[in-house]
């Protein structure tokens, strides 16, 4: 049982478990939040917010899904009602805290994670699209289409029905085409952009 474990073990498995994960919470992040400062410090708080609840994440279930779920859950409980300033204090107590978390090692690589975002691959249009979409649709063609979760996982992330994850995906596609066609028929030098397109070039690469 976990309990049985000590902190260094504990902290180890956690630390072997998110830290694949870290490129994709912050890519998310960023297209939630529209701020690099706030992506990093909506990603601190979900590693602090999941290693202080390791103890109740179920053995065998989908790791990255439970921290989605706990991203997802921090930003809409916190960051999208913009609540309050997070002063410098409180960004060096979570900077003390994730350096606990994370040895050296494991985060030299997270270091610059603007370099390694999962969503590289997407021409700055299709990002700037995405980020023009409502929030309920923007989260769900975030979960869909950059972080490849299934509907069901998405469901679970964001504890709706399936249903609703399929109908806001449809619209939030719509949308997105839509902003893209505008931009197609703006630059027509620059010719169409497919979302497809894109989605099966982020899959290739």
């Amino acid at each position: 049982m976990l309990g049985l474990k000590s902190n260094a073990q504990m902290k180890a498995e956690f630390e072997q478990l998110a830290m694949p994960c870290l490129d994709g919470l912050y890519a998310s992040a960023l297209r939630l939040t529209h701020s690099d400062r706030d992506a990093e410090d909506l990603v601190q708080d979900a590693f602090m917010r999941a290693y202080r609840f390791f103890d109740k994440f179920e053995r065998g279930t989908n790791f990255r899904a439970w921290l989605f779920k706990i991203l997802t859950n921090t930003f809409i409980n916190k960051y999208r009602r913009q609540v309050k300033e997070r002063s410098f204090s409180e960004g060096s107590e979570r900077e003390s805290v994730t350096a606990q978390l994370f040895s050296a090692d494991a985060t030299e690589t997270a270091a610059n994670p603007e370099d390694h975002l999962l969503d590289r691959l997407l021409s700055e249009e299709v990002l700037q699209a995405i980020d023009r979409l409502p929030i309920d649709f923007r989260m769900v063609v975030i979960l869909a289409d950059l972080q490849e979760f299934s509907y069901r996982e998405i469901a679970e992330i964001l504890d709706v029905p399936v249903g609703t994850v399929m109908s806001r995906l449809f619209r939030g596609r719509k949308l997105l085409q839509k902003h893209l066609q505008a931009y197609a028929n703006a630059t027509p030098n620059e010719g169409p952009i497919d979302l497809t397109e894109y989605r099966s070039r982020k899959n290739l690469g």
